[in-house]
């Protein structure tokens, strides 16, 4: 994707076990807004990835600055849901006021011990981070059942709002590709690396960047706000009342909104010029 300069880009990184259609709905808004939007497919999330790569947050936050700078691209803000989320905060810490704005969709950082607060942690699932981190287990078991693994994650993990079946068969159809299997797992079995990591942020400086935690009610919900106050210094938390582990497409035009709001409060009126719309920024509520 060609980036204009000075057009306000916004870096997306999407999660487990999802793909870029995460962003189906998003993307129109931010566009229409006059964001130059970035969406980045993490190695392996969908995709097999090209060559040898390392599966650690850390390198892969490098991997996406890489990627940024080849493109021109120096000053951003950056989206991340799950697993890409805990890469954007790690980039975040590493470039600081680089990255103008950070949001983090339905995310708590690995080394950061929060609990999920009632009825999220009666519906969000807890059994596949230890299934996929057992080196062989889901490398034997999940090949030729991919529509039960992936499936009845996400049916669980969105809780009883569910997600749409078009959404989850694409989803199921890109994870069941060659290579993919094995990069995802790998997302899992870096762990220790990742908590050693996110641990040694936790005893530095706040990053100071603004950040929007939004969880969903039936997953995560404001467990997403109180582990990025462990980390940053100005955190809005909002909580999706509809919503599992995935706001942005089971409550796609509420979540859109809070975003752009917060963008133009924060990425856009300093250097871009866009205006900022009180009606919508009112809606930004730290959560409790």
């Amino acid at each position: 994707m060609t980036v204009i300069p000075d057009s306000s880009p916004v870096v997306l990184l999407h999660g487990w076990p999802v793909t870029e259609n995460h962003w189906r709905h998003l993307v129109p808004v931010l566009g229409k807004a006059g964001y130059s939007i970035i969406p980045i497919t993490l190695p392996g999330l969908g995709a097999a990835p090209e060559g040898s790569q390392s599966f650690r947050k850390t390198d892969l936050a490098m991997w996406v600055r890489n990627e940024l700078a080849r493109q021109g691209i120096t000053r951003f803000a950056l989206i991340g849901h799950d697993w890409g989320a805990t890469v954007a905060a790690l980039l975040t810490a590493e470039l600081g006021s680089a990255v103008t704005a950070l949001v983090v969709e339905e995310e708590i950082l690995p080394g950061i011990d929060i609990d999920i607060p009632a009825p999220g942690r009666d519906y969000y699932p807890t059994w596949h981070g230890s299934f996929n981190s057992v080196p062989g287990l889901a490398d034997h078991l999940v090949p030729t059942n991919e529509a039960v693994f992936y499936g009845e994650f996400l049916a669980q993990s969105a809780g009883p709002p569910r997600i749409d079946d078009e959404a989850v068969n694409s989803y199921i159809q890109a994870y069941s590709r060659s290579g993919v299997l094995e990069a995802g797992l790998s997302y899992y079995r870096t762990r220790s690396g990742d908590v050693a990591d996110v641990r040694r942020l936790l005893t530095g400086p706040l990053m100071k960047t603004p950040v929007l935690a939004i969880g969903g009610r039936y997953a995560m919900g404001s467990a997403v706000a109180e582990g990025m106050r462990l980390l940053a210094t100005n955190v809005n938390g909002l909580v999706f009342n509809s919503s599992g582990h995935y706001p942005l497409e089971q409550e796609p035009i509420e979540t859109s909104q809070a975003i752009l709001a917060f963008l133009h409060r924060y990425h856009s009126t300093e250097k871009h010029g866009l205006s900022t719309k009180p009606t919508m920024l009112s809606r930004l509520k730290t959560s409790d």
